[in-house]
């Protein structure tokens, strides 16, 4: 396993980094490791963002009332 060496961290976020470990029963280097995981992972998994529906029918309350209809059955 590879190694990683963080220089001038400031005093701030030491003291953050080292209480939020605390609350989270870890070591300092488990919970920088739990941080990165949980921010990688979600710039891996994002989906697109989905493009606003420009369709061609009318929403009328008739649609509305179908739909709940068939729904709940």
């Amino acid at each position: 396993m590879t190694g990683l060496v963080i220089k001038d961290l400031p005093e701030k976020l030491h003291r953050q980094l080292k209480e939020r470990a605390s609350r989270h029963h870890r070591s300092m280097t488990k919970e920088v490791l739990a941080m990165l995981e949980q921010a990688l992972a979600k710039d891996a998994v994002s989906p697109p963002i989905a493009q606003p529906f420009k369709g061609g029918f009318a929403l009328t309350d008739d649609f509305i009332e179908r739909a709940r209809r068939e729904g709940r059955e």
